[in-house]
Parts: structure tokens; C-alpha cells; sequence
């Protein structure tokens, strides 16, 4: 089992935990890691991008000229692809950019996500985060005395309003859940810290 230590809300050394292997010790499968990656980053897309082709924009009902004796090209509507106002030659349409997962490989993704965090020591354990004020400059001192100054993934065991709120104002922290969890959240973070009371709900929920 990996062994990480539990810090303070001032960054000192309260103890340490052993994570659970079935979890947090996961070898890494970069192929599962990519169909999840690929399929979640997908999914967020809206598709609605939308351009008229040449039977959609109004006009160019009448031919221009006569075919010959104009000596200029011939053509048949001043709403072909290469006139002003013309239409978009293989114009993108809305369509569903959604790519179907299956949950067991969601999930091993996402062990293999944690389990990359803890191989790299950017995995940080907080013995409780509590915040006497919804402040942005108390959650600023917490960060800082964790030397989390970049992208930052906290991960809560319930809900806090005091936390969210005093997170919500910093660039490049995101907060979330112990059930809300995904692989991409978590592999694009820098520093993962999550409270102590949320491991054992990870583990009990994600285990499986």
C-alpha cells in the first residue's frame, strides 16, 4: 500500500495514511486513460457550429451572363462557393460529437489517474480544511502553505460553502466531490489535495 503523509492546514506534518492498492496503487494503462481522455473531452462539445451552403443563402436565383461570348467564365449563380455572399462548400452542420464509454473503464481510468498522482508526489493529504470565513485570502494562505500555487484539484468529503466560496475566485483551483471525480479533473491538475475524511469515501465508492 502507498504511504503519503497527512499535512496541516500550515503545511507541517501531522502523520501519514496507506492508501488503498485497489485505488490509488493501480498500474498505469495509457490506452484506457486515452479512450476516457478522448471520450470526456468530447462530450463537452456543444456541436452546434452551423454555416449555409449554396441552397441556403438567399439570392442567386438569376444567371449573371449568358454562357458564351462574354469572354469571362461561365456562371450559373452569383451564390456559388467562390462569389461574395456565397454559400460554404462542405459547410459545417450541428451534429453529436458524444462518444459512448463503458463505466468499468471510466472508472479504471480514473484509479489509474490517481494512482499516476501518487507515483509523482503531487498528492497531498489535509487532515481537515476548515475555513473560519468565506474569505479568498484564507483559502490563498491554505494553497500557499501547501506550495499548491498552480492548477489545483481539492477534492471535499461533503459539501462546505465556506471552501467553495473562498475557492471560487482563484485562477486555476477547482473543487470538487469524492463521487463527482473524473480522470481528466484529475490528470490536468498539478497539485491534487484532498481531505483526509474524503479518502476513505474514494475508496469505498471507486474500489470496485
Amino acid at each position: 500500500m502507498p504511504t503519503v503523509d497527512v499535512k496541516n492546514m500550515n503545511g507541517q506534518k501531522v502523520g501519514d495514511i496507506e492508501l488503498s492498492d485497489a485505488v490509488f496503487g493501480v498500474a498505469m494503462n495509457e490506452h484506457v486513460v486515452y479512450q476516457v481522455v478522448r471520450a470526456q473531452l468530447a462530450n463537452r462539445r456543444q456541436g452546434t457550429q452551423s454555416s449555409l451552403t449554396r441552397s441556403e443563402v438567399s439570392g442567386g436565383g438569376k444567371k449573371p451572363w449568358r454562357q458564351k461570348g462574354t469572354g469571362r467564365a461561365r456562371q450559373g449563380s452569383t451564390r456559388s462557393p467562390q462569389w461574395k455572399h456565397g454559400g460554404v462548400v462542405f459547410a459545417p452542420k450541428p451534429r453529436d460529437h458524444s462518444v459512448s464509454v463503458p463505466r468499468k473503464v471510466k472508472r479504471l481510468a480514473l484509479k489509474c489517474a490517481l494512482s499516476d498522482k501518487v507515483t509523482l508526489g503531487e498528492i497531498i493529504v489535509l487532515d481537515e480544511l476548515k475555513l473560519d470565513a468565506p474569505k479568498t485570502r484564507e483559502m490563498v494562505k491554505v494553497l500557499s502553505a501547501l506550495e499548491a500555487n498552480r492548477k489545483v484539484l481539492l477534492v471535499l468529503g461533503d459539501r462546505d460553502e465556506a471552501v467553495l466560496r473562498a475557492s471560487s475566485n482563484i485562477q486555476g483551483v477547482k473543487t470538487a466531490y469524492f463521487n463527482t471525480l473524473n480522470a481528466v479533473d484529475v490528470l490536468d491538475c498539478d497539485r491534487f489535495i484532498i481531505v483526509k475524511d474524503a479518502i476513505a469515501k474514494v475508496e469505498e465508492v471507486y474500489a470496485s
